[in-house]
C-alpha cells in the first residue's frame, strides 16, 4: 500500500494536525516507512508463539468473582448537583 500526499493531507486533517503544505510529501514518505515495516511484520512467521500480555511472564491479577447487594443508591447520589426519583437528573440536550 502506497501513501499519497492527499492521503498524507486527509490523514493530517482527520488527526487534527496542521502540516505545512512543503512538509507534506515528506509525512507521506514517513507513512510510506511505516506501512512497509507493517507488511514486514506480516511476513514473519508466528506458528506456534502464544500471545503475550507483557514481554515478562507474568499472570494478570484477578478479584474474587463475589455477588454482593450493592444497595449504595444514597451514597452514590450523595455528591449529585440534582437527584430525583433515585436517578442523576441532567438538563434536557436534545429537542
Amino acid at each position: 500500500m502506497s501513501i499519497d500526499i492527499e492521503t498524507a493531507r486527509r490523514v493530517a486533517k482527520l488527526a487534527r494536525i496542521r502540516v505545512e503544505e512543503d512538509a507534506l510529501p515528506a509525512l507521506a514518505a514517513e507513512f510510506n516507512a511505516i506501512m512497509g515495516f507493517i507488511e514486514q511484520l506480516g511476513e514473519v512467521d508466528v506458528t506456534g508463539v502464544e500471545p503475550m500480555t507483557s514481554v515478562t511472564p507474568m499472570r494478570l491479577k484477578r478479584r474474587a468473582d463475589v455477588v454482593t447487594d450493592g444497595d449504595r443508591q444514597a451514597a452514590v447520589l450523595a455528591n449529585a448537583p440534582d437527584a430525583r426519583e433515585g436517578f442523576f437528573a441532567v438538563p434536557k440536550v436534545v429537542e
